[in-house]
């Protein structure tokens, strides 16, 4: 038997890793489900959520990991350090734990400030302090000077999980209800008005916040949350075209539902960008019951990072996994992945 088994991607086809910076779209969930998941295939794995769910020592426990490349590192709303933790913060949240504790591994390039590193720390302690967490282990390390872009930091996180019932796409039905906690597409655009040197009325400032309270309320609640997904890359329409495809099922979507202000609106006309693909980093998705949708959004409401919370949609049948935009003047259209990344370096 070989111990070395063919690479999945042709090459011929695939010489070098062409991924555009960021990494996002059709090309990179080929990329993770060929190659990745082929290589590393296991139970906790294949399950395809924002982190692993597992017992240990007779409690259920969270795992996630994540890694944070976005330039600019200062942006309207946050910076790198605050997207760190909200970013891994949330991967626990969507798995229905209650976040707990990080790691933090920092790559420094040589000839970083050292102001520019303390305030990058500050905001790490402050986002830590929100969202309820410690930093209780890290790593750090200097690479040469061109070579690492100021500053790239890692994360893995650790939480507790709140309910028996497990939180992922395999237990969607047909009926349930699709809510989304607020208005999409501003992270992105904070992002790309930076890079771009954009002026608006006011500044667009990211949505990046911690998500593990209104997440934690509906558990606390009783409400029967069959999935979770927080709307990073590839933003809203990845993550429904993802949970598709994995539950096998067909998402209808009614686009005058979907929140995107009016200044997003336009700046995405300006950009020729699609606000459904633009990434968030204090926005989700929740499938639940449509006995419970009601209810649900209330508590959502309560919530000052989900008080724009809305109904957007419903699971319709099994057996065919797609999703279905009916748009706002009733036309449909089928919504589906990228082939690549809208905007790269955002997270």
């Amino acid at each position: 038997m070989s111990m070395n088994p063919t690479c999945p991607f042709p090459i011929s086809d695939y010489p070098t890793v062409t991924l555009a910076h960021g990494g996002g779209g059709a090309l990179m969930h080929q990329l993770i489900d060929r190659m990745f998941l082929t290589a590393f295939r296991n139970p906790l794995l294949d399950a395809g959520h924002d982190g692993a769910v597992f017992g240990m020592n007779g409690a259920n426990v969270a795992l996630t990991t994540d890694s944070y490349v976005v330039q600019p590192l200062f942006f309207p709303g946050g910076d790198i350090g605050t997207l760190a933790v909200n970013g891994t913060v949330n991967d626990l949240a969507m798995c229905g734990a209650r976040p707990l504790y990080l790691t933090l591994g920092m790559i420094l390039e040589e000839g970083l400030p050292m102001e520019t590193l303390w305030r990058i720390v500050q905001s790490i302690r402050e986002a830590a302090d929100r969202a309820g967490v410690a930093i209780v282990t890290g790593d750090t390390k200097v690479v040469d000077r061109g070579k690492g872009d100021g500053i790239y930091i890692n994360t893995a996180g650790v939480g507790a999980l709140t309910q028996g019932r497990d939180i992922n796409p395999g237990r969607i039905q047909s009926g349930d209800v699709i809510l989304l906690s607020g208005d999409v597409g501003r992270h992105g655009i904070a992002i790309m008005a930076v890079r771009e040197g954009l002026e608006f009325e006011s500044a667009i400032e990211s949505d990046c916040a911690p998500l593990a309270q209104p997440v934690l309320a509906l558990s606390q609640a009783g409400v029967e949350v069959h999935s979770l997904r927080d709307l990073t890359r590839g933003g809203l329409a990845s993550a429904l075209v993802e949970h598709a495809r994995t539950a096998g099922v067909t998402l209808r979507i009614e686009e005058k539902d979907v929140p995107v202000r009016e200044d997003v609106q336009g700046a995405c006309e300006l950009l020729g960008l699609d606000p459904f693909y633009v990434a968030n980093e204090g926005r989700f998705i929740a499938i639940i019951p449509e006995r419970q949708g009601d209810a649900a959004l209330e508590i959502l409401r309560g919530f000052p990072v989900s008080e724009g919370a809305v109904r957007i949609g419903t699971v319709q049948e099994r057996g065919r996994a797609l999703v279905r935009l009916q748009s706002r003047i009733n036309a449909p259209r089928i919504m589906d992945l990228l082939s690549g990344e809208q905007l790269p370096r955002i997270c």
